[in-house]
């Protein structure tokens, strides 16, 4: 297999660099978080063993950029920081596993290749639709029975979340979260606000309405009937 490795820790990457060369494994390895992002996005691997905690770009940041690219290199988080809210900041960011240090390396190794037998995941639809209502997320464009609703760049974003989610209900915290990135209740109308405007552009005088409240559950975007 063909491994990144983005460590800064000499003595970790060294024996690592040993160990996986000597399982058989081709390893790239990066210092830095910068020349690590550069490398994960450009360069093909199979698995990808990230370090936190790294200078110039930290680890999720590398994580949170490859992802929204496109980029679904399976992701070996391997850090000092294993709290709970850690792991889940990590795996949040498109992780796809989580390891402490001090490990094992044969732990490691069993994890990488754990993750390299996972099959491919689907990439994402390019076009969402929900009735006659379009969403084109690389021209960034919506329409509606053929005409264009201009959306603001973070209503664009909540329409995509709630069209991802059609049919079902998402709540107030799934948005925050998915939308806005709060993993705290910021204690404000935020999301009501936004989801108000965005009913106001995509069901405006139209017969069917798209967007519905769900009093005491959240919101959901579903055709009728």
């Amino acid at each position: 297999m063909k491994l990144l490795l983005v460590e800064d820790d000499k003595e970790t990457a060294a024996y690592l660099a040993r160990s996986l060369g000597e399982a058989g494994h081709a390893l790239d390895h990066a210092d830095d978080g910068r020349a690590g992002l550069l490398l994960a996005a450009g360069e093909a691997y199979d698995v990808i063993i990230l370090d936190r905690m790294l200078p110039r770009v930290d680890g999720l940041a590398i994580l949170r950029t490859i992802r929204a690219s496109g980029v679904d290199t399976p992701v070996l988080v391997l850090t000092a920081l294993g709290g709970i809210d850690d792991r889940v900041a990590g795996l949040d960011a498109g992780a796809d596993d989580y390891l402490v240090k001090p490990f094992a390396f044969a732990e490691l190794l069993a994890r990488v290749h754990a993750l390299a037998r996972r099959p491919p995941s689907q990439a994402p639809d390019v076009v969402l639709t929900v009735a006659d209502l379009t969403l084109d997320r690389l021209k960034r464009t919506v329409t509606r029975s053929g005409e264009r609703i201009d959306l603001q760049p973070r209503e664009f974003q909540l329409l995509e979340y709630l069209m991802r989610n059609a049919g079902r209900v998402v709540t107030r915290t799934m948005l925050l979260e998915g939308v806005w990135d709060f993993h705290f209740d910021p204690k404000t109308n935020i999301v009501e606000t936004h989801v108000s405007r965005l009913r106001a552009k995509v069901d405006r005088d139209r017969a069917v309405q798209l967007i519905h409240t769900v009093r005491g559950a959240g919101y959901t975007v579903r055709e009728p009937g």
